[in-house]
């Protein structure tokens, strides 16, 4: 199992990377075009602006570990074992519930704008913005399945000790 996870993880990497790559490629592009040939193109900041939406969300569904994530964590920290399992899980919770009540109204907003192309490439703004619904459905599993490892006990490795404390 971890071999599978490991493989996707290094898969996700790679669509990052490669998203990174186009959106570097095309501002470079869009350098080119305006100081080099006196030619202003609008396509390459529609392109840029897209790229970087989901590149951001990608990588913070697909990338990014639970320890790389920004967290106020003073009183988590400074909290015992137990009180830490109980507040991550509050936390995994809340983030979970709050996403599955927020995504009919998003996938509603999001498959509204099939109506609607983007300005220079008329890309369906609906398939600009899907990436959305695709980042909610993996932070829902993500913490699903980690409230699910804490109702069982499992302590998250993640989480710092304080020195001298022993689970």
């Amino acid at each position: 199992m971890q071999h599978l996870i490991t493989g996707l993880r290094r898969g996700a990497e790679g669509v990052a990377a490669a998203m990174l790559a186009a959106m570097f490629a095309t501002f470079i592009a869009q350098i080119a075009a305006r100081y080099l040939f006196n030619f202003p193109v609008g396509w390459t900041v529609e392109l840029c602006l897209t790229l970087w939406l989901w590149l951001v969300l990608w990588t913070c569904a697909f990338c990014l570990k639970e320890t790389d994530h920004v967290k106020f964590d003073l009183i988590y920290s400074a909290a015992r074992p137990a009180r830490r399992r109980i507040f991550a899980m509050i936390a995994a919770a809340s983030i979970v519930i709050g996403l599955l009540v927020a995504l009919p109204d998003s996938w509603g907003y999001v498959s509204f704008y099939h109506i609607k192309k983007s300005a220079t490439l008329r890309i369906p703004l609906d398939r600009i913005f899907i990436i959305y619904i695709v980042f909610c459905v993996a932070l829902i599993a993500r913490y699903g399945y980690g409230l699910y490892r804490l109702l069982r006990g499992e302590f998250p490795p993640e989480a710092p000790l304080v020195p001298g404390e022993e689970i």
